[in-house]
C-alpha cells in the first residue's frame, strides 16, 4: 500500500475522530470552525503532515499538528496518533475547565421557586401583623 502524501480535510477530521461523520466535519469546515495553518478552508482542501489545524469545539478550541494521514476511520487508539495537540492548546483547554469549574452557578441564585403553602402562611400573618 502506497504512503498517503495528502488527505482532503474532511476525510482525515473524521479518521481523527474529532467529528462523528464526515458530513459533520464538512459542515463545521463551511462554519468556519476548522483552521489549517491560520487560514479558513474548505472541505475539499488537502493536509499534509505538519500542517496545524485549529479546531474550534463547542466550549473548547483545539490546537493539533498533524503527524500522520489516513482516510480511513479506525480504533481510537490509531486515532491518537494521527495527531499530536500543541502545549499551549492543553494549557488553555485546563485552564478555562478549571475557570468553568470555580465560576459562580446561576441556578444558585434561584432560591426555592414558589413558596410552600407553609410559608406563604407565614408570610401572610407577617403582612397582617406590620399592616395593623
Amino acid at each position: 500500500m502506497a504512503e498517503l502524501e495528502s488527505v482532503r480535510i474532511d476525510k482525515w477530521l473524521w479518521a481523527a475522530r474529532f467529528f462523528k461523520t464526515r458530513s459533520i466535519a464538512t459542515q463545521q469546515i463551511d462554519k468556519d470552525r476548522v483552521q489549517i495553518n491560520q487560514q479558513n478552508v474548505k472541505p475539499s482542501r488537502e493536509v499534509k503532515i505538519g500542517d496545524e489545524i485549529l479546531i474550534k469545539l463547542q466550549r473548547e478550541h483545539k490546537t493539533v499538528i498533524v503527524k500522520a494521514l489516513s482516510n480511513v476511520r479506525g480504533p481510537a487508539k490509531v486515532a491518537q496518533t494521527l495527531y499530536e495537540e500543541t502545549p499551549e492548546s492543553i494549557l488553555k483547554r485546563e485552564q478555562l475547565a478549571e475557570s468553568r469549574r470555580l465560576a459562580f452557578e446561576p441556578a444558585e441564585s434561584i432560591r426555592h421557586g414558589r413558596p410552600t403553602k407553609r410559608q406563604r402562611r407565614d408570610l401572610e400573618r407577617f403582612r397582617d401583623h406590620w399592616d395593623d
